[in-house]
């Protein structure tokens, strides 16, 4: 299991998520704050399957 560092901001409309360090565009959004935590786990699962994992920082290899 890896582990990474997610930065969860709060907007006017909900709160958006992204992960530190991942090649690429990955967010999370949700109305609150454990959707968005939930979607942006998602949305990182589904980055790293689908463009392997060449995407993951050097010190997660």
């Amino acid at each position: 299991m890896r582990t990474f560092k997610v930065i969860v901001e709060k907007h006017p409309d909900g709160y958006v998520a992204y992960p530190v360090g991942l090649k690429g565009a990955v967010v999370g959004e949700g109305g609150t704050y454990e959707e968005a935590l939930a979607d942006v786990q998602s949305a990182i699962r589904f980055h790293i399957e689908t463009f392997g994992e060449e995407i993951l920082p050097d010190s997660l290899l």
